[in-house]
């Protein structure tokens, strides 16, 4: 399954890959509760699903987190391009149940949310 959200914002690469980093996942992002532990690319995080071990890669245009030891595969990227950013998660099933799928629509829009508080306080762009 897929799940998209995409907004208005003038915000580069660079930028945004210096704004996303494992520290600062508990504040882009409200369905994150804790950054158990930060080793800069990799750590564990609490979120609204329980405990995970999280990875960043920076790739073109942004930032692809991983949550590797899910059973579901989540992954998602936050992309910035043409003055719009992209966010884009995604499970490893073709469907799922309803509250699932409820809690990873909560969980971009949460990304959505947070990335535009962080933008408007960093490039006042939104």
């Amino acid at each position: 399954m897929e799940f998209f959200r995409q907004f208005a914002a003038v915000i580069n690469e660079t930028e945004l890959q210096q704004l996303i980093t494992l520290e600062r996942l508990p504040q882009l992002c409200a369905s994150i509760d804790a950054l158990l532990e930060d080793h800069g690319e990799h750590g564990r995080i609490y979120c609204v699903w329980g405990e995970f071990r999280v990875q960043r890669e920076p790739i073109r245009n942004g930032v692809r987190l991983t949550l590797p030891g899910c059973p579901n595969a989540l992954a998602w990227t936050v992309t910035a391009e043409q003055q719009s950013v992209t966010i884009h998660c995604t499970i490893n099933r073709a469907d799922h149940d309803a509250d699932f799928v409820a809690s990873i629509e909560q969980f971009v829009e949460d990304w959505q949310r947070g990335l535009c508080q962080a933008f408007q306080g960093q490039t006042g762009s939104l």
